[in-house]
């Protein structure tokens, strides 16, 4: 385990402080700590996660159904609170969240971190490629950038081809989105000719909402068709706020905003922490979203645990190496071969000539398979299909049926992909 006094010291101290105005105001959490033994005097962090139980979504989702419709997990009166968003949700449907002035400002300072990893300065122009709808999305993301002096444009409500026009028109050098919209405008920028290309002026796209950001042949392609860009990889979600940035000097993995965040990597079978080169399901404590906090959250998030020396930093930085591997409830067995997502989207997009793809998941007989479906581009050969399915066969033993679809057949999303069909 690295040695990290100043770290811990820092994230005990706003734990102490959250512990106190929990047991003051917030319901939720207040018996529970009293359970465990817990209060602001907490001596030490190992203190805390051995006697904390963890928070799950069902633990939300049965609080909310009891205490309609905010849940109880509330730090404040409700007077307090000023903004609203919503998860993606369960099959339940989506989890409402509040925040007060200050746990939004405490979210903010999140965003500061990832545009500074980024190297965007003030004078950037930013053009926020999403719907602002009720998810919590780039909406931090776009406040954070208005606070530090960005000019900031919002894409609600645009096709892809004005966003297209408008980032020509406001000279934008900064793109926020998804990895998915971020390939999905790359192809329309991508056929361009060349006096209308010209005309852009993008350096950065910052992606988040989905993995893929840290998947090497995702981030290769979204380079390629907007002519070098640099990407860079973030990820949060509405249950907790913005949690990672990636750094400059560590490219492909994700370093977790520790100033706002306890992060934990456990073993799903024994609940213990894992070691550092092993993986996980990332566990989150917010120490500064005070108004509606989660204490040692199971996210559901495949990672590996790492740390990073990082120049200028007195000490090592955790890390998630690879980013966010995967949802530890996706993985799928297929005759015996556990298949994430994410591994079977890293070899299909090493296909440059694949523009989209889809993979069907069905059960025969009890049993799961897969069949997957892709788009070629243009300059395909023949055999692509051939070849990405050897592709696949040689990286998990299986035979995997793949096959041509007609161009521009397959779903563009611009919000979180849905390329993985269960039927």
């Amino acid at each position: 385990m690295a040695n990290r006094p100043l770290t811990e010291s820092d994230q005990l101290a706003k734990l102490q402080t959250l512990i106190g105005e929990l047991l003051k105001g917030n319901d939720f959490y207040r018996a529970r700590l009293e359970e465990a033994g817990i209060d602001a005097s907490v001596s030490s962090i190992e203190d805390f996660t051995s006697k904390m139980p963890f928070t799950t979504k069902m633990d939300l989702v049965w609080d909310r159904e009891e205490f309609e419709p905010y849940g109880s997990n509330l730090t404040y009166p409700l007077s307090d609170y000023t903004r609203y968003c919503q998860s993606s949700g369960t099959t339940r449907g989506p989890l409402p969240w509040l925040d007060t002035k200050d746990s939004w400002s405490a979210m903010l300072d999140c965003w500061d971190k990832v545009y500074e990893a980024a190297g965007v300065g003030t004078e950037e122009v930013i053009f926020f490629a999403f719907s602002f709808g009720p998810f919590l999305g780039f909406w931090t993301a776009f406040d954070a950038a208005t606070r530090r002096g960005n000019l900031s444009i919002p894409g609600g409500g645009l096709s892809s081809k004005a966003r297209l026009q408008a980032m020509v028109n406001h000279n934008a050098t900064v793109l926020c989105c998804t990895p998915t919209y971020a390939l999905r405008l790359g192809e329309m920028f991508a056929e361009l000719d060349d006096d209308d290309a010209a005309d852009y002026q993008l350096k950065k796209i910052i992606v988040a909402g989905e993995p893929g950001g840290s998947i090497p042949e995702v981030r290769k392609r979204i380079s390629e068709l907007w002519e070098g860009a640099e990407i860079f990889d973030h990820h949060g979600m509405t249950e907790v706020g913005p949690v990672t940035y990636e750094h400059p000097d560590k490219p492909l993995s994700l370093c977790i905003i520790e100033g706002a965040y306890l992060a934990e990597v456990i073993d799903r079978e024994t609940h213990k922490e894992v070691e550092p080169g092993k993986k996980g399901e990332l566990v989150l404590t917010t120490l500064t979203r005070t108004a509606c906090p989660l204490l040692r959250y199971r996210t559901g998030d495949l990672v590996e645990k790492t740390y990073h020396d990082a120049p200028g930093s007195e000490e090592p930085v955790f890390c998630l190496n690879g980013g966010v591997l995967g949802r530890v409830d996706e993985m799928v067995v297929i005759r015996g071969v556990n298949v994430y997502p994410t591994a079977v989207e890293k070899i299909i997009r090493g296909f440059p000539e694949v523009e989209e793809f889809q993979v069907i998941q069905t059960t025969r007989q009890s049993m799961a398979e897969l069949e997957i479906g892709v788009e070629a581009g243009p300059s395909a050969s023949p055999d692509l299909a051939e070849r990405v399915a050897k592709e696949l066969a040689d990286a998990f033993t299986l035979r995997i049926p793949v096959r041509l679809v007609e161009r521009g057949s397959l779903p563009r999303f611009e919000f979180k992909s849905k390329r993985w069909i269960k039927q």
